[in-house]
């Protein structure tokens, strides 16, 4: 749908969570109920279905992020500090701070805003179209993995991936250390 009126003026709009585009990636449901497209680039809002476990490794991007928990538990990591978050609570993270957050209740329901946008092209051009507005079913594969395609896009919206130990996953594996080779959620990718 397209949102922008003569001269390139925004135009009001309304989304749903039933109606807005949804996607499955990695273990959660995305809906972009407001994307850089609908926004003339100024803002991006996504709700979020999480499992227990759910969540990116350390990473940055250009956009200062705002998180609201809707229901769940949370843990999150910023500038190096471990925040425990439970429904009702906001979180801002300024641009260029490293950050990641788990899942610790069963389910979590997230709002999460980007501005300006740019970050939901993450979602909408590396998911796999949701069939459902449920979370994806289990071993779900990657939509794309494809190594450049991925760095090319981090790099067009800002976003990169912070190579440190992901304190909120402290077992070994793929989150140690993420290389150019792995997604956001430390899964190594084709091509590399």
């Amino acid at each position: 749908m397209h949102m922008l009126g003569k001269g390139g003026n925004v135009r009001p709009f309304l989304a749903s969570t039933a109606g807005a585009p949804a996607f499955w990636q990695v273990d959660m449901l995305w809906v972009v109920l407001a994307s850089g497209a609908q926004t003339g680039g100024r803002y991006s809002l996504l709700w979020e279905l999480c499992p227990k476990g759910a969540g990116p490794g350390p990473h940055t991007h250009e956009q200062d992020e705002a998180l609201y928990v809707i229901d769940g538990e949370l843990a999150f990591r910023a500038a190096g500090q471990t925040i425990q978050a439970v429904a009702g609570a906001f979180l801002f993270i300024p641009r260029g701070v490293a950050h990641s957050f788990r899942v610790d209740s069963e389910r979590a329901q997230l709002l999460n805003s980007y501005t300006p946008a740019g970050f939901e092209r993450v979602i909408m051009e590396l998911s796999q179209p949701a069939r459902a507005r449920t979370l994806p079913p289990g071993g779900l594969p990657l939509a794309v993995n494809d190594a450049r395609r991925i760095a090319d896009l981090f790099a067009q919206v800002g976003m990169r991936l912070v190579n440190e130990p992901d304190a909120l996953r402290p077992e070994p594996g793929p989150y140690d250390a993420l290389p150019q080779g792995r997604d956001l959620y430390g899964r190594a990718l084709a091509g590399e």
